[in-house]
């Protein structure tokens, strides 16, 4: 199990007016424990759905949102750590989430990626030239995080992206 950090206000905005931000208010402003748990498992819907949607390799997906801290706890069974990497950032890169818990089995583990958290004036270009010395290999790390990046151009501040080992 591991836990992975990301930028709360950065990322996909999986939840419309926000059902993160409704969990977060919601625990704030009437801390009854079943409002508290409706907009929880609201926002844990939305990811899940979004996780799903991305066509990971994922079986079993469990998906937890703790509104209050921010965390979302992802479980399943991958079978490899691509797989696995990939289902953390598409939980972690969504506006309101700040953390990823991982429960995630991987079936034939591998050595893990590196992580790379897009600042501003960042390109994969640029990315791929302090990770691998060259910016030709930017679609090395484009191809790494698919689906969750439709072009290469298409990077945000915040964002976390796998940076996998050179071969």
């Amino acid at each position: 199990m591991g836990l992975f950090n990301f930028i709360k206000d950065a990322g996909e905005k999986l939840f419309g007016t926000g059902e993160a931000k409704a969990a977060q208010e919601a625990a704030a402003k009437d801390p009854s424990a079943d409002k508290i748990a409706a907009a929880n498992a609201k926002a844990a819907e939305a990811i899940t759905t979004y996780v799903r949607t991305l066509k990971l390799p994922v079986e079993g997906l469990t998906v937890a949102f703790d509104g209050a801290a921010g965390v979302v706890t992802v479980g399943g069974t991958t079978p490899d750590q691509a797989a696995r990497e990939k289902v953390l950032l598409a939980a972690g890169n969504v506006a309101g989430v700040g953390e990823v818990r991982d429960t995630i089995v991987v079936t034939d583990p591998t050595p893990e990626a590196s992580f790379h958290t897009v600042v501003r004036g960042d390109t994969l270009s640029a990315i791929a030239k302090t990770h691998y010395g060259s910016a030709n290999k930017y679609m090395v790390i484009f191809e790494a995080n698919k689906p969750m990046l439709s072009h290469p151009d298409k990077i945000y501040p915040g964002q976390v992206l796998r940076i996998p080992a050179e071969d």
